[in-house]
């Protein structure tokens, strides 16, 4: 699928898909080095990396990789605490030679070893903060916010929430008005209706269309307005070049004087860690959105992230991860190989180079509501509804993993959401996660999985890889007679090997499965028109 034919075949499309992404890629890489309190055009470095050098080591047809929003608060909070970005730097460089460390372990499926509650309450947590963060640039205030809402203590005065209250005192009426129109264009701009209207508006992203009117708004202020005009402090400041000779003097080096600084090494592990998981989530969901389901390899996937962010950090760019919803921009572009990603990073490249000028006249109040999109997206209601309904067991981890990253930082809150997440499994959990019976025929062998009473999602990686080494031409039976829980976690690697079963030409039957289905908020839907005691595909074979 992957022959120089198959590339040609799919050019294209391809090349339309990599400027959609560009397109969508180019404002999330200024407004995501702007939640980080880096200089703008390492966000921009890292667009042009994850595009072009992931794009060409990963494995991946589908995945686009750049600076994401979950890496942002992490950055921020370790400018402050390594006190320069050039240090930053170093850590992103540490961070890559652990990624690529982990793909040679082979600790690809690490990401199939965290509840999605936690994995959650982590993006949650991270929208909330992105949100807070934006606050300034959104009212024209002139300084950033705390990076923490935890409560005074010693010599603090303030936290995040509380300095919500000082934005009156500087409050810029031309920034809240650019806000408030590029927030609208972007929620009517994605309205379903529109876009089923017109094809132009699916091929347009809503956020460039709020940064294109947001550019008209302020030089009509310039203008005719001049009061509510922006000045440059409040405009993207990106360094332009002369010649190409400039243009690369532009780029940042890493502080390696702070190598023996163990800040650095726990800064590259927070960062390592965000990194690779989402990047590892955005594969797996690449892989399902791909119309050819074709399996990227999870270990060289992390090679390529930890090959990228060692060249982001040595030439001053931000993290890099794959990120899914430039990815799903991708595929339903028409992004069939990795050639998408590669123009969408060379595009980027040669915009940088040729119109800095016009970049630079973007105000940061409109890349601010991009962002508040983006963080609403990572934390929105109907999302803490969701998790709510699915009980106890999903809610407790998720909402503790939140108010422990925002009362502390992203690692604690990670291992206080883990902590909590296990305490509520074990006391009922088995070591034991089914009973696998096998039945020779002539024909074609029967694979019985009898699961246990518990199944959860320490039980992912092992039911998955089981599923997978079945051979094909089989018959299987997922038996639950003997289950009180089982995770969704659970049903969804269930739901992902209906698909594939019938691919490999596998009958596969469900029993007893109908009342975790039904109970289940995310795939209660799913089990309509089936019974059980009945297969997915056939009748299931008899005892």
């Amino acid at each position: 699928m992957t022959s120089l034919s198959f590339y040609k075949k799919h050019l294209k499309t391809d090349f339309s898909a990599g400027l959609v992404v560009f397109l969508i890629a180019l404002p999330l890489c200024l407004g995501i080095s702007m939640a980080s309190g880096a200089p703008l055009f390492a966000g921009v470095i890292s667009g042009i990396l994850g595009g072009i050098l992931v794009g060409l080591l990963s494995n991946s047809q589908v995945n686009v990789s750049g600076p994401a929003a979950s890496v942002a608060l992490v950055v921020f909070t370790a400018i402050g605490t390594l006190g320069s970005f050039e240090a930053v730097l170093l850590a992103v460089v540490v961070a890559g030679l652990i990624q690529i460390t982990m793909g040679v372990i082979g600790a690809g499926t690490i990401a199939y070893f965290f509840p999605s509650s936690m994995i959650k309450g982590i993006l949650a947590s991270i929208g909330l903060m992105l949100i807070i963060k934006q606050v300034p640039h959104a009212f024209g205030y002139d300084q950033n916010f705390k990076d923490s809402v935890a409560f005074p203590v010693g010599d603090e005065k303030s936290n995040a929430f509380s300095e919500l209250l000082q934005v009156a005192n500087g409050v810029n009426y031309g920034a809240v008005l650019i806000t408030l129109i590029s927030l609208m264009i972007i929620v009517l701009w994605d309205n379903p209706r529109l876009k089923a209207r017109s094809a132009f508006f699916k091929f347009f992203p809503a956020a460039l269309a709020a940064v294109v009117a947001s550019v008209g708004l302020n030089e009509l202020f310039t203008l005719y307005i001049p009061a509510l005009a922006l000045n440059a402090t409040h405009l993207v400041e990106l360094p332009t070049a002369a010649s190409m000779s400039e243009f690369f003097g532009f780029f940042a080096t890493p502080k390696f004087d702070e190598i023996f600084n163990p800040k650095i090494y726990s800064v590259a592990l927070s960062i390592a860690f965000i990194a690779s998981l989402e990047s590892l989530l955005s594969t797996e969901a690449g892989d399902k959105l791909d119309p050819y389901r074709r399996r990227t390899d999870t270990n060289r996937e992390l090679k390529a992230q930890g090959f990228g962010n060692i060249v982001a950090g040595l030439v001053g760019g931000l993290p890099i991860t794959a990120v899914i919803v430039r990815t799903s921009a991708n595929v339903s572009s028409g992004g069939r190989t990795k050639a998408s990603t590669i123009i969408h990073g060379t595009i980027m490249l040669i915009c940088v180079i040729s119109i800095p000028t016009l970049l630079n006249k973007i105000p940061l109040a409109s890349l601010s509501a991009v962002l508040f999109v983006v963080g609403y997206k990572l934390t929105s209601f109907a999302l803490y509804r969701e998790v709510f309904q699915q009980g106890i067991r999903q809610f407790a981890p998720f909402i503790a993993t939140i108010v422990a990253v925002l009362y502390s930082d992203l690692i604690t809150g990670i291992m206080i959401g883990a902590a909590v997440s296990i305490f509520t499994i074990l006391k009922d959990s088995y070591r034991t996660t089914f009973f696998k019976e096998e039945e020779q025929r002539t024909d074609r062998n029967i694979h019985k999985f009898v699961l246990s009473e518990e199944v959860t999602f320490l039980n992912k990686a092992t039911i998955m890889m089981a599923l997978e080494s079945i051979p094909e031409d089989s018959i299987v039976v997922i038996d639950g007679s003997r289950s009180m829980n089982i995770d969704d976690d659970v049903l969804e690697i269930f739901e992902d090997f209906k698909q594939t079963s019938k691919e490999r030409n596998i009958e596969l039957s469900f029993r007893d499965l109908e009342k975790f289905y039904l109970r289940s908020p995310t795939f209660a839907d799913r089990w309509e028109g089936r019974s059980d005691e009945t297969s997915a595909h056939k009748s299931p074979p008899q005892d």
